[in-house]
C-alpha cells in the first residue's frame, strides 16, 4: 500500500487503554529494581492480557533475546488485534504522532531489536518496512523508542 497516495491512505488511530491499566502500569514501572518491575508488570498483563504497553514494557525488561522476542511478539500480535478492532485492514497509517499507537509501534522496534540481536535479518527488514509503511515519517535514524 506504500505506493497510495497519501489522501488515499485510511489512518488507524488505536483506542486508549483502560486508566487502570495505565495507573497499574506507571505504579510497576515506579520499582526501584529490574526484578520488582518486571514482577510488577507481569501482574499488570496478567490482569490486562491485551494492554499492549504492558507487552512492551516486558520486552524491554527481558532477561535475554528471545525473551524480549517472545513478550514484543505477543504485543505485537495483541496490537494487531486491537487495529483490526479499530477498523485497520491490513493496510493504511499508524502513525507514532498519535499517543495511542505508541506502544503498538514500540512492540513492533522492539520485536525487530531482539530480531537484530538473534540474528533473524529477513524479520528485522520485514519490520523495518513496515514500520515505514504505517507512518511514513517514521526515522530509523532517531527511533522514538
Amino acid at each position: 500500500m506504500a505506493d497510495l497516495p497519501m489522501a488515499d491512505r485510511h489512518e488507524t488511530v488505536l483506542p486508549e487503554p483502560p486508566p487502570e491499566a495505565a495507573t497499574a502500569l506507571s505504579d510497576a514501572l515506579a520499582n526501584a529494581s529490574v526484578a520488582a518491575r518486571k514482577s510488577a508488570v507481569s501482574d499488570v498483563v496478567a490482569a490486562h492480557p491485551t494492554f499492549i504497553a504492558g507487552w512492551a514494557e516486558l520486552a524491554a525488561l527481558g532477561h535475554d533475546p528471545i525473551e524480549r522476542y517472545a513478550y514484543a511478539r505477543v504485543g505485537y500480535h495483541r496490537g494487531l488485534d486491537a487495529l483490526r478492532g479499530a477498523g485497520w485492514g491490513g493496510s493504511g497509517l499508524v502513525r507514532w504522532s498519535q499517543p495511542a499507537n505508541r506502544a503498538f509501534l514500540t512492540c513492533l522496534v522492539r520485536l525487530r531489536g531482539a530480531a537484530d540481536e538473534i540474528g533473524e535479518d529477513d524479520e528485522v527488514a520485514r519490520i523495518t518496512a513496515f514500520l515505514r509503511d504505517l507512518d511514513p515519517d517514521w526515522d530509523d535514524t532517531n527511533p522514538p523508542v
